[in-house]
Order: C-alpha cells, then structure tokens, then sequence
C-alpha cells in the first residue's frame, strides 16, 4: 500500500461516514434517512430507492409514491420495522410519512449516534494508518527502502491520518450543529 493508495482509502472512509450521517434525521424532512431501508418484493430484500419515487413535497412530509402498487403493503411494512421510527400513512397510491418535532431526548440520541458514526468512521482511517505503516516496515526490513525514508513515509501516513480525522469531525461538527438547531 502506498501512500496514494492509504489517501484514497481514507477518503473513501470518510465519504462512508458522510453517507452515514446523512441517513441521520434532522428536524426536517430529508429522503435520504431512507436510504438503508430494504424491503421484501418478490422474494429478494430490495433497496426502497429502487421500487419507488421518494421526494420532499414540504419541510415535515416525505412522499413515496412505488412503481408498483402491489408493493405498498411491503414498502410500509418495511419503514414499520426499520429504525427510522415514524408510522407511514397511506392513502392508495402515495405513503407519506410525516415527519414530527424533535424532542430535546431525541436530538441528544440523535447526537450519540451521529458520534458513533464519527468513531466508525476514524477506525476505518486508523485502519488505513496501520496497514501502510505495517506496509512502510516490510519494505525497511526487505531492504526496499531506507531507515530514514521508511521514518518519512510513516510521517506523511500518520499527517494524512491527522487530517481525515479532523475531516470527520468537522462533518461530525457540523452534523450535530444540524441535529440540535430547533
């Protein structure tokens, strides 16, 4: 693993995080608090975003309108179980969900898991950081590299860690800010 290589994959971490915390709801609604939600449709678990429309028609109403309305039993079945803990609505050919005030309690649950995201989302870069330096160490003791450049290459592994942390919690920073704001 190169350094390139540990830069890409943190990057890619920290865009895992963001998808992660994206998929967090705020105080209004947000399509994207749908994302991880699967439902059962002809026998195959199948992500909610490809079996029907999903849009925001005001601030606190999320609109999902399936290509098959044979399905609308088992897309509301589906938010029912899932953790995003709103009842669907469901009048024939659109289920909305509408979505209530935070509560000062569920904001600060809502803060604890976007935190827990963030932690997630640093050991996958602390990961990143062991494996090139383990990498870094196999090549000094092969003789590839020098004892100094294996010392400078562990520097810049550990500076592009550094940086991808503070990247995740400036996101993780913002998050909680959103999270919070009445």
């Amino acid at each position: 693993m190169n350094i390139k290589e540990a830069e890409e994959s943190m990057q890619k971490a920290v865009e895992s995080t963001q998808r992660s915390f994206n998929t967090i709801r705020t105080g209004r609604a947000n399509a994207s608090i749908l994302d991880r939600i699967t439902v059962e449709y002809y026998g195959a678990d199948t992500p909610l975003k490809s079996l029907a429309n999903i849009n925001t028609p005001d601030a606190t109403t999320i609109a999902i309108q399936p290509f098959d309305a044979g399905s609308m039993g088992n897309i509301e079945k589906a938010i029912m179980m899932s953790d995003v803990g709103i009842t669907p609505s469901n009048d024939g050919s659109v289920i909305r969900l509408n979505i209530p005030p935070l509560t000062s309690d569920r904001r600060k649950e809502l803060v604890k898991i976007a935190s827990k995201y963030a932690e997630e989302g640093k050991v996958a870069i602390r990961n990143v950081r062991r494996d090139a330096v383990d990498t870094v160490r196999k090549q000094e003791k092969n003789g590839d590299v020098s004892q100094d450049e294996s010392r400078d290459l562990q520097d810049k592994v550990q500076k592009l860690t550094d940086k991808y942390t503070a990247k995740v919690d400036s996101i993780f920073g913002d998050k909680e800010t959103d999270i919070l704001k009445v």
